[in-house]
């Protein structure tokens, strides 16, 4: 009921600055609670960010300060800015959609980060 379609991710330099775009369509109105994880080479998907409907957000210690989530919603997207980024940032980003208890995914956009 809910497509996902992340772009923006690249090569960027450590200490950089990247903002990744999801564009979302289907049963927007439905959505409780977007946000964006990532899978780093041999790990497992972890959270980064999260927003809730009510404009809560929530991030990972290690992103913390560095990363901001933002939606706009006339334009049914979600961005995730990351800043000062780091070489452990490296990895596959993937938006994230709530609507209650079933979790919609994007593709994921890669994000490579090196010195």
């Amino acid at each position: 009921q809910v497509q996902l379609v992340e772009s923006g991710g690249d090569l960027v330099q450590a200490g950089g600055s990247l903002k990744l775009s999801c564009a979302a369509s289907g049963r927007i109105s439905a959505i409780n609670r977007m946000g964006w994880y990532r899978r780093a080479p041999g790990k497992q998907r972890e959270l980064v960010a999260t927003i809730t409907s009510d404009g809560n957000t929530n991030y990972a210690d290690s992103v913390k300060g560095r990363f901001a989530i933002s939606t706009d919603i006339a334009k049914n997207a979600v961005y995730l800015q990351m800043n000062s980024l780091k070489l452990e940032d490296t990895a596959v980003y993937y938006c994230n959609a709530r609507l209650w208890a079933i979790d919609y995914w994007g593709q994921g956009t890669q994000v490579t980060v090196s010195s």
